[in-house]
């Protein structure tokens, strides 16, 4: 996807694809025939399971306004008040982030939001959930693109702590 094969690339998708080859990944996104803004929709385009989809999603920490991404699996809800309880500290809290905030801190649309190549670095939760795939599959900037890898490979990118982020 990232070749001069595929139609002409957004900003986004290109963002992520220089990102991918820079870390050495060897599955560079893929383009999928329909827009996929549900991890639903994306796990229904893959032949996947609904919890191999890595969502990504964006709160807004207040009041540093600052960006938290939880990378969390398809099939599950993010408790936001566990959420809120690993990255806030005295006098901060947590809040639901609308489409400009997330376009603003991420570079991304909702429904394409990367867990990585964001235009300004995020706190990243990754949920313990993902753990239960081999493969997991990620939006890669765009609703019409998604990438292989694994939970190790969003340890080794992120450096983020693999927790516990679901509601049970």
């Amino acid at each position: 996807m990232c070749g001069a094969e595929v139609k002409p690339l957004s900003d986004s998708v290109r963002r992520v694809c220089t990102l991918l080859e820079t870390l050495g990944h060897p599955h560079l996104p893929i383009a999928l025939d329909d827009a996929a803004h549900t991890a639903q929709q994306a796990a229904d385009a893959l032949g996947v399971s609904l919890g191999q989809i890595a969502k990504s999603i964006i709160f807004r920490l207040k009041p540093d306004d600052r960006a938290v991404l939880v990378v969390t699996s398809g099939d599950r809800r993010v408790d936001e008040h566990k959420v809120q309880a690993l990255v806030c500290g005295a006098g901060q809290s947590l809040g639901r982030a609308n489409a400009e905030f997330v376009k603003a801190r991420t570079g991304f649309t909702i429904g394409g939001v990367s867990p990585l190549g964001h235009v300004e670095p995020p706190v990243v939760l990754l949920d313990e959930a993902l753990g239960r795939f081999d493969v997991i599959w990620a939006a890669a900037g765009h609703p019409n693109a998604v990438f292989k890898l694994t939970l190790a490979d969003l340890v080794a990118w992120t450096q983020a702590p693999v927790v516990d982020v679901t509601v049970r």
